[in-house]
């Protein structure tokens, strides 16, 4: 008898993102085209992408868990937003670096998505080393970009970003590349001062995500 067609699709589709963790046997194109699929079916994503483009921003993007957390419930079976704690938006402005002007970004940011309000994150990059320091104790360079901050994340595995362009597409960063998405591998930046938030970072998403690899903290 034979086997039920959404059956084998599902069998293929389980195959396909298997192979996505080893870059032997598959190309980064391949792995962006699948986040973009995971990213236009998770409806929450769609919604704040929607929501932020509308907004007209500059240089802004949706970045880091809200992104690769949801790969992990959509390789792992879980529930859309199972884990996720808020959703991290980003935006450039050297124009006007005071907190009243961000704070203004911030309310339009949570009108668009009243729903979602609480668990939006939005801060523009390009006053961060303004007050970085004074709440983790390190000091912060001044950044050029937005894309420049996902360098500097506790995990290359947290750099990923994604905005929608005027026709609709989406686009796709990964700085370090999509891969240790995929595999469910945190893997700790080096280039970073940063081993604590990695630690606690990686304690956490353990408990929510057993699968996940956590490549040691080790310093040359």
């Amino acid at each position: 008898m034979p086997m039920d067609t959404r059956v084998t699709a599902a069998l293929d589709d389980q195959t396909r993102l298997a192979l996505l963790k080893d870059p032997a046997r598959t190309t980064e194109d391949e792995r962006i085209a699948a986040l973009e699929e995971i990213v236009h079916a998770t409806k929450t994503l769609a919604q704040i992408l929607s929501g932020l483009r509308s907004l007209d921003l500059p240089d802004a993007w949706l970045v880091s868990g809200g992104i690769y957390q949801s790969v992990w419930n959509h390789l792992t079976d879980k529930p859309e937003g199972y884990g996720i704690k808020d959703y991290d938006i980003i935006y450039f402005d050297g124009g006007d670096l005071s907190y009243d002007a961000e704070d203004l970004v911030i309310k339009k940011m949570n009108a668009a998505l009243p729903n979602l309000a609480d668990k939006l994150e939005v801060r523009n990059q390009a006053r961060v080393h303004l007050w970085y320091e004074k709440r983790f104790g390190r000091p912060y360079a001044p950044l050029s970009c937005s894309m420049e901050a996902l360098t500097t994340y506790a995990a290359k595995t947290h750099a990923v970003a994604a905005r929608l362009k005027g026709d609709g597409s989406l686009e796709i960063r990964a700085p370090f590349g999509l891969t240790n998405i995929f595999a469910m591998r945190l893997v700790p930046n080096l280039g970073t001062n940063n081993k604590e938030t990695f630690d606690e970072k990686g304690a956490r998403m353990t408990q929510l995500w057993p699968e996940l690899e956590i490549v040691p903290w080790i310093e040359a």
